[in-house]
């Protein structure tokens, strides 16, 4: 028998079977019950649900597309960064899978306990910082023997990032992410326990021509106080409670600094070339518009508002008394 859905002639063949008792039906179920027994190892323990793991999924989405653009200006290159998985597994797999000689960001993220980590392949890390010192991006894997000044550059190029990881996770919680360590050598880092189970966030990373993964790996101790908080009902309730992006209120307040001209038109006239040539001191031009007739405001060239002058601590000032509609330049 092939398969899970048996032809006639093998039902036929397994009934004629067990009516002469060369096959017990005690003994099948009790084959099948083995079957159901699942092996659980207890070190792989999964403290996440595939919905909490799928929220912070999304999260590290748009952590990944504010990155994109971050680093695409910095670096004045092709940048493309995107999540490729997704994973929850003991902290020692987690060191077990990186390289032994690596670039790791520590990060606190107060009010949140713990520390999460920023693995960086070293080819992706080179690649960064060879364009920050006006290079082409060329990648060389030597983070062995790091100089003090490499040092710096990377960290400081990373610690940028917090800005935005702050961004990508405030639709959640809070957080003031602050870069406490730099470190080369994962063997030297032990957050957490071997077995505590860790979220790990790989995210594809191309720099020009050179291209890597940056790994995100948060522990459970982190996570547990919010853990409620990464259930798509939560997303859901908070998508209708969100107001307006904060890119867009970001751009209304820088609009609201900038300066525009504003003029208050006395009247106009229509004359010939001839006449305009003719024109000398004490020369009067009459405007087609009455004296007590309201005044055009423009902002800009654009007409927005009528009012009447006078003045206003010793200045010459203008009263708005309505919008501007069409129509109220018939007197033109």
């Amino acid at each position: 028998m092939s398969g899970d859905v048996l032809s006639q002639n093998e039902i036929d063949a397994l009934l004629s079977a067990l009516s002469t008792g060369e096959m017990d039906a005690d003994e099948l179920k009790k084959e099948e019950t083995e079957k159901r027994v699942k092996v659980y190892d207890f070190k792989r323990a999964l403290r996440f649900s595939k919905d909490q793991i799928r929220s912070l999924t999304r999260i590290h989405e748009n952590f990944a597309r504010l990155m994109t653009t971050f680093f695409s200006a910095q670096l004045r290159t092709f940048v493309q960064i995107s999540v490729a998985s997704a994973d929850q597994i003991p902290y020692e797999e987690f060191i077990r899978s990186i390289p032994k000689k690596t670039i790791l960001n520590i990060f606190e993220v107060p009010p949140l306990e713990g520390r999460i980590i920023m693995e960086v392949n070293p080819n992706i890390a080179y690649a960064m910082m060879d364009r920050m010192m006006g290079g082409k991006g060329t990648s060389v894997n030597k983070v062995d023997n790091l100089t003090e000044i490499e040092t710096k550059i990377m960290s400081a190029m990373f610690e940028k990032a917090c800005d935005y990881f702050r961004e990508a996770w405030e639709t959640i919680v809070e957080i003031d992410p602050v870069l406490t360590e730099f470190e080369v050598n994962p063997q030297f880092l032990q957050m957490v326990s071997p077995n505590e189970t860790v979220v790990v966030i790989s995210l594809n990373t191309t720099i020009a021509e050179t291209s890597g993964m940056i790994n995100i790996c948060i522990p459970h101790v982190v996570l547990e106080p919010i853990i409620p908080k990464l259930s798509i009902q939560y997303w859901m309730q908070n998508e209708k409670k969100a107001g307006e992006p904060k890119e867009i209120k970001r751009l209304e307040a820088s609009i609201q600094q900038a300066e525009i001209p504003i003029s208050a038109e006395l009247g106009t006239s229509v004359i010939s070339i001839q006449d305009f040539l003719m024109l000398g001191t004490g020369d009067v031009i009459e405007l087609n518009q009455s004296i007590d007739d309201p005044l055009v405001l423009k902002v800009g060239d654009i007409p927005k508002f009528v009012g009447q002058p006078g003045k206003m601590n010793k200045k010459i000032a203008i009263q708005v008394l309505d919008t501007w509609k069409e129509g109220d330049d018939d007197h033109e």
